[in-house]
C-alpha cells in the first residue's frame, strides 16, 4: 500500500495542506479579540514578560506575541496553526504505528497501513477546524503538540532504554503542555494507559513508577499552583457556582455524547452549540449515558484482548474528562475539545484497516473506499474553513444550527452591525431578546445601535485566556 519510508508522512502532510489551504483566508473571530486583538499583554514581548507573574497559559500567550512581532499579520497566525496541526498528525502516525505493532523502518506492514489511516482521519476530519482555523483554538492544538511529543518521547525511551527521553525530555515537554493549556493534566494517566496497551509485556509496577515519577511530581506541583493562583481560583469558583450540583453530571454526559456524535455528523459543526437540557430531556440524557457507559466498558474489556482498540476507546474518554466533566463551564461542549480525544476513535478505525491488510484482502476492494472517505472529509473541512472567512459567515452558520440560542443571534447582530448591515443587526438583536428577554448584552447592543454607538462584543467562554 505504501512505498518508501517518507510516503506516509508525505501523504499526511498533503492531506493537511489540502484541507487547510483555504484556512489562511480566515478572519479573527469571537474570543480571538479578547485574547489577541484587544489583549495588550500579547502585543509585544516586553508586555508578555511583564504580565508573566499574574497571567496564565504563558507559553500560549508567548506564541501570540511572537506572531504579532513577526509582522506577518493574520496569515502568520494561520500558518503557525496549520504547521502545528501537521506536526500533530505526524505524531499520531508515529504513535499509532507503535501501538499497532509496526517497526520503525517498515513501509508495507499492516501496522503502517492502520497508522496512516488513523493519522489521515486526524489530519482531514472537519471537527478539527475549531482547533486549527479558529485562531485562539490554538490553545488546544499547541497543547496537543507538546502532549503527543511527551508521549512519543516516553514511548521511545521505554523502548530503547534511553534515560534522557524518560527522565528529561518527556517531563519537560509535559511541563510545556501544562504551560499552554491546563487540560494537559491527563498526561500521566495517558502514560499508564500506554504501558497497558503498548506491544510487549507490561513492566512491573515499581519499574513503571520509576519511569513516570517525574511526570507525577510535575502534576502534583501543577495542581498546587492552580489551587494557589488567584485567576484559577476565580475560574473554579465561578464554574461551580454557575451550575447546580445535580446538573453537573447530566451536563457532562450530554456534552460528551454531543461531541461523540460530531465524529459521525461532520456536516453539522457549530462553534456555539445549544446544549441546554430541557426538563423533559433527562430520559434522553440517561440513554446517552448508557451508550457512553457501554462504550467505556467495551474499552476496558478490549484492553486485554485487543490492546490498540482498548487504548483508543479509553484514550477518548480520558481526553474528554477535563473539558467539562470535573470543572463546569457555561459552554457545555466545544468541538475543539475533541482535538486530542478523536485520535482514540480514529485509532480503532485504523486498526480495522490494518486487519484488512493483514488478512490479505485485495486492496482494490478497500483502498478506493478509504481514499474516497478521506477526500470527502477534506472537502467538508474546506467547506467548514469557508465559514471562518468572516464573522458574518460564521455566525449565520451558527444561528442556523442554534436557532433557539440567544447568544448566537446577538453575535450575529454584532457581526451585521460591524459590516454596516443595520437592519439585519436590529432584527438579530430583537430575536436574541425574544429568546431571552433578560439578555442584557443584546439589549445594550440594540440600544447602542439605535443610538448609533459601538456594540459590546460577546464572550464565548474561557478559550485562550
Amino acid at each position: 500500500m505504501i512505498r518508501g519510508r517518507w510516503a506516509a508522512p508525505a501523504a499526511i502532510f498533503g492531506g493537511v495542506l489540502l484541507g487547510y489551504a483555504n484556512s489562511f483566508f480566515g478572519a479573527f473571530q469571537f474570543d480571538d479579540y479578547n485574547v489577541i486583538v484587544l489583549n495588550p499583554s500579547v502585543h509585544s514581548l516586553a508586555a508578555w514578560f511583564s504580565g508573566l507573574p499574574a497571567g496564565i497559559r504563558p507559553l500560549l500567550k508567548l506564541t501570540y506575541a511572537l506572531n504579532l512581532a513577526s509582522g506577518m499579520g493574520l496569515f502568520g497566525f494561520h500558518l503557525f496553526n496549520a504547521a502545528v496541526h501537521a506536526a500533530n498528525a505526524l505524531f499520531v502516525y508515529a504513535l499509532s504505528r507503535r501501538l499497532l505493532g509496526g517497526s520503525a523502518g517498515a513501509a508495507g506492514d499492516p501496522a503502517t497501513a492502520g497508522a496512516l489511516a488513523a493519522a489521515m482521519l486526524f489530519a482531514v476530519h472537519p471537527v478539527q477546524t475549531e482547533a486549527v482555523t479558529y485562531v485562539s483554538g490554538r490553545s488546544v492544538s499547541l497543547m496537543a503538540f507538546f502532549y503527543l511529543a511527551s508521549l512519543w518521547s516516553y514511548a521511545r525511551g521505554a523502548e530503547t532504554g534511553r534515560r534522557i527521553h524518560l527522565y528529561l525530555v518527556s517531563p519537560l515537554l509535559f511541563l510545556l503542555a501544562l504551560a499552554t493549556r491546563e487540560s494537559a493534566v491527563t498526561l500521566p494517566a495517558a502514560l499508564l494507559l500506554w504501558e497497558l496497551a503498548a506491544p510487549g509485556p507490561c513492566g512491573r509496577p515499581a519499574a513503571v513508577a520509576r519511569k513516570q515519577a517525574a511526570h507525577w511530581v510535575i502534576l502534583a506541583c501543577a495542581i498546587a499552583a492552580v489551587l494557589l493562583h488567584p485567576v484559577y481560583r476565580h475560574i473554579l469558583g465561578s464554574g461551580y457556582s454557575s451550575v447546580a450540583p445535580g446538573h453537573l453530571l447530566p451536563q457532562a454526559v450530554h456534552g460528551a455524547f454531543y461531541l461523540s456524535s460530531r465524529l459521525f455528523l461532520p456536516h453539522r459543526l457549530n462553534i456555539d452549540p445549544d446544549l441546554r437540557i430541557p426538563p423533559s430531556g433527562y430520559w434522553l440524557v440517561a440513554a446517552e449515558g448508557a451508550a457512553l457507559a457501554a462504550l467505556f466498558a467495551l474499552g476496558i474489556r478490549a484492553l486485554r484482548k485487543y490492546p490498540p482498540a482498548g487504548f483508543g476507546i479509553l484514550w477518548f474518554f480520558l481526553q474528554l474528562l477535563p473539558t467539562n466533566s470535573v470543572i463546569p463551564s457555561p459552554d457545555v461542549a466545544n468541538e475543539r475539545h475533541l482535538y486530542l480525544a478523536c485520535w482514540g476513535i480514529f485509532l480503532c478505525a485504523g486498526r480495522g484497516i490494518g486487519r484488512l491488510e493483514a488478512a490479505g484482502v485485495p486492496r482494490r476492494r478497500w483502498v478506493p473506499a478509504a481514499a474516497s472517505a478521506a477526500l470527502l472529509l477534506a472537502v467538508l473541512t474546506i467547506a467548514r474553513n469557508h465559514a471562518y472567512r468572516s464573522e458574518v459567515a460564521l455566525w449565520e452558520s451558527t444561528a442556523r444550527l442554534s436557532p433557539a440560542k440567544a447568544r448566537a443571534h446577538n453575535n450575529l447582530g454584532y457581526a451585521y452591525q460591524l459590516s454596516g448591515m443595520r437592519a439585519k443587526a436590529i432584527e438579530s438583536y430583537r430575536e436574541a431578546l425574544r429568546l431571552d428577554a433578560g439578555f442584557r448584552l443584546a439589549r445594550g447592543n440594540l440600544e447602542a445601535l439605535l443610538r448609533e454607538e459601538r456594540p459590546a462584543r460577546g464572550v464565548k467562554g474561557r478559550a485562550g485566556r
